[in-house]
């Protein structure tokens, strides 16, 4: 693949993955009853909006949960992945395996929002703590709120001890466990895996 090739799925991967990273926020952020007016949340609404409101015209949502957000993101990932794998000069799979790896890819990610923003609230927990300031910032808010649902069973399970809050460990195990899972059930080569979950 030539130079002009590579740079076109350098640049069509950056935007692209940046606007899946703004669906799937806005899918979680929906699922964590973060802030709606949190002015994050709320460019966040605003980007994804227009090709939201066309998915929701025929996928329902079901008891809060937002269907057409998620089903939204799935696909955005299988597009992207199709463009990617022929700028790199490969061929397009059958569509089975499209959709399964759309699936993988997506949940690849979900697991990676969480990995990063639970990396952001603890350093920025520390900063906070050091600098003397309690007034978060509405990013870091928001990121609190995301983080909350899955930090708060294993908080139940593994309350602080002398001061000391070890469940986010537990949690980045967690994720790895999944992230491993998700790698192994995608099937395919080393060489395809930026792709199919580097999104």
């Amino acid at each position: 693949m030539g130079v002009l090739g590579n740079s076109a799925g350098l640049l069509f991967n950056a935007v692209a993955g940046l606007y899946l990273l703004a669906v799937l926020l806005r899918f979680l952020l929906q699922i964590a009853r973060a802030d709606f007016y949190n002015p994050v949340s709320q460019a966040v609404v605003k980007i994804t909006d227009p090709l939201v409101r066309v998915f929701r015209g025929f996928i329902p949502g079901f008891k809060g949960i937002d269907f057409a957000t998620l089903v939204l993101a799935c696909v955005i990932q299988g597009v992207s992945m199709c463009v990617l794998i022929l700028l790199y000069g490969g061929t397009i799979p059958g569509p089975g395996f499209i959709v399964t790896w759309a699936v993988i890819g997506t949940l690849y990610y979900i697991t990676n929002i969480y990995f990063f923003a639970l990396l952001a609230s603890i350093i920025m927990s520390f900063v906070m703590m050091f600098s003397g300031n309690m007034h978060p910032h509405p990013a870091l808010q928001l990121v609190w709120q995301l983080t909350e649902p899955i930090m708060a069973p294993v908080r139940k399970v593994i309350p602080p001890m002398g001061g000391l809050d070890f469940s986010p460990i537990f949690v980045f195990l967690g994720i790895q466990f999944v992230q491993s899972l998700l790698v192994g059930a995608a099937g395919v080569s080393s060489g395809l895996q930026q792709v199919v979950l580097g999104m």
